[in-house]
């Protein structure tokens, strides 16, 4: 299905790819090595910088010398070597694995549009056997009819205004579980598009922040086991978000870390991207500061009893507060008490069988002996009874 050769034009400043052809990730520019700098000085009214806040009323991250804040993301030439964008369909690309935007069934009418027709139906068979798919989660599968060796399957969260928070993590966890799925099956380079849809009314711009945002910190700890992350966009206006905001998190220069300084929103994650909510921290507190009592040692030899000589050699002032001796004392072995109650069981079973049966209630030896007298027999009972009992007596 696809050509081995591609052919790629310019299109809003970056190299495409036309038609069903193969595209090696030579023929794909770095982001360090493009020449486009975007000017914020001079930004397109079409795309209102409307995301970023004031830097005058953001907060920072790190607290600034003399000079100025210091960056959170500062110039690291390694991470950005292995940053690609590229205008175009991911599964042209010939990388080790493209991600797939898809819902928990891993339906394909809900997929990224174009990847199983260019795949084959086995891939739809083979999604159909993995059970699903839960947000925020990634699965892996063959790539089949593509150039990659494997395609990651990703579900994106719905997106709404009072549950903003909770959708930001969840996205950042797609990226996240992409990425870790990545280095899991041996594999190195990636092609990704964009997770969120427009069905989920996902925002472009928050989602785009989301994205770069959770690729460099998940870089900075995992960049010598990952060569390539191409971020993929098939419209111009991804294209013009991902071109604006890379230079934020992917400084190529200090020219474009000190305008990051200021341009970036307040709030960029924890040290994997995601959005912390104070309120919602473990606050862990110190113990209360508790005087170290010293034990004061015997002061005489005592004839203390079996039971009680472990107790006094704990010499702790702390455990004899709650270990009391005299109380100790009046707990039984558990094997004597089994015992007693064992015997006194027995006792009452012996007992029940004669005074029980005639009315005399529980006179346990006592009326064993009275009932051997003859007579005060004869005078209680009939003769017919009187022979039935005896039988019982012997």
């Amino acid at each position: 299905m696809y050509r081995p050769v591609a052919t790629t034009s310019m299109r809003d400043g970056l190299q495409t790819d036309s038609g069903d052809t193969v595209v090696t990730l030579d023929q794909v520019p770095r982001w360090s090595d493009a020449e486009y700098r975007f000017s914020y000085e001079n930004e397109d009214p079409a795309f209102p910088n409307s995301y970023f806040p004031d830097p005058l009323t953001s907060a920072s991250g790190p607290e600034s010398s003399g000079n100025g804040m210091v960056s959170r993301f500062p110039v690291d030439h390694e991470i950005n070597s292995r940053i690609y964008l590229w205008r175009g369909n991911p599964w042209n690309l010939e990388v080790d694995a493209v991600v797939n935007s898809t819902n928990e069934n891993l339906d394909e009418a809900h997929s990224s549009p174009g990847l199983h027709g260019a795949a084959g139906p086995d891939l739809a068979e083979e999604c159909a056997t993995l059970g699903g798919c839960r947000t925020g989660m990634a699965k892996v599968t063959s790539a089949y009819d593509l150039p990659a060796r494997r395609v990651i399957h990703t579900v994106g969260p719905k997106y709404a205004l009072k549950y903003h928070t909770a959708a930001e993590n969840a996205l950042s966890h797609c990226y996240r579980s992409c990425l870790e799925l990545l280095i899991e099956n041996g594999l190195r380079s990636i092609a990704m598009g964009c997770i969120y849809t427009e069905a989920k009314n996902y925002p472009r711009e928050p989602a785009a922040h989301v994205a770069i945002r959770t690729v460099r910190r998940f870089l900075e700890k995992q960049k010598d086991k990952i060569t390539a992350v191409v971020f993929c966009t098939t419209t111009s206006s991804d294209t013009e978000i991902y071109k604006r905001l890379l230079p934020l998190y992917f400084p190529r220069d200090k020219h474009e870390e000190e305008v990051a300084i200021s341009k970036l929103p307040a709030d960029v994650g924890d040290e994997n991207g995601e959005t912390v909510i104070d309120e919602r921290k473990i606050r862990i507190k110190h113990l209360p500061k508790v005087e170290n009592t010293v034990s004061k040692p015997l002061s005489a030899p005592m004839d203390l009893p079996v039971s009680d000589v472990g107790l006094a050699r704990r010499n702790s002032s702390y455990l004899d507060t709650y270990l009391d001796p005299a109380f100790m004392s009046l707990i039984k072995d558990p094997d004597e008490r089994r015992q007693e109650q064992w015997q006194k069981t027995a006792q009452a079973r012996s007992g029940w069988n004669c005074a029980k049966m005639l009315g005399f209630g529980d006179l346990g030896d006592l009326h064993c002996q009275l009932l051997r007298n003859t007579r005060f027999i004869q005078d209680i009972l009939p003769k017919q009874i009187l022979l039935t009992f005896l039988k019982l007596l012997k």
